[in-house]
């Protein structure tokens, strides 16, 4: 399966260990954690690369899962102590994509960016998505430009069109952004 359309969604980092009875922190990496998250839901650790589910895992069900900070503290099956959860941190977790609720309209997964060609209101190639990096207040589309990169801002005001199938993203830019 390509990169456009792959068979696994990232939704969350285990980032490290929490006290002694096999708890991890999670960084949660989805619009819609309580889905993902949700006790008995079934996730797979992804590979080192962070794309695929790695073969050395079976797959993982959540035991439970309670707010912590600006993330969740989880609890996998099996996963009992410190020693076994200091095993799986640093990795990504994964849910299939067919096990995903459906998008709303106008709403478009991240990966489906990647590769997009950017152009100007005025038909200006602009480049191409190479990242994109969720902030607040607003998403940046990180496009390779020339010789460099610039950041686009991925905001609804400024999208005039977006052919996913195409992989073409028509934008309304602001003066002098491509001259930072």
């Amino acid at each position: 399966m390509d990169s456009a359309h792959p068979s696994h969604l990232v939704v969350g980092h285990l980032n490290k260990a929490h006290g002694t009875k096999g708890e991890l922190f999670l960084w949660p990496l989805t619009a819609d954690p309580d889905e993902a998250f949700a006790a008995g839901a079934e996730l797979h650790v992804a590979d080192e690369a962070g794309k695929t589910p790695d073969p050395a895992f079976a797959e993982v069900r959540v035991q439970a899962v309670r707010p912590f900070k600006r993330g969740f503290l989880i609890r996998l099956e099996g996963i009992d102590s410190r020693d076994q959860a200091e095993w799986l941190a640093g990795r990504y977790v994964l849910r299939p994509l067919a096990e995903v609720s459906p998008l709303e309209e106008g709403e478009i997964f991240y990966h489906e960016l990647l590769g997009t060609r950017v152009e100007s209101g005025e038909g200006e190639a602009i480049g191409e998505v190479v990242e994109v990096y969720e902030l607040i207040p607003v998403h940046l589309l990180q496009v390779a430009h020339g010789s460099g990169t610039v950041l686009i801002p991925f905001a609804r005001d400024m999208v005039r069109r977006l052919d996913r199938e195409g992989k073409r993203l028509v934008m309304d830019l602001p003066d002098g952004l491509l001259d930072l």
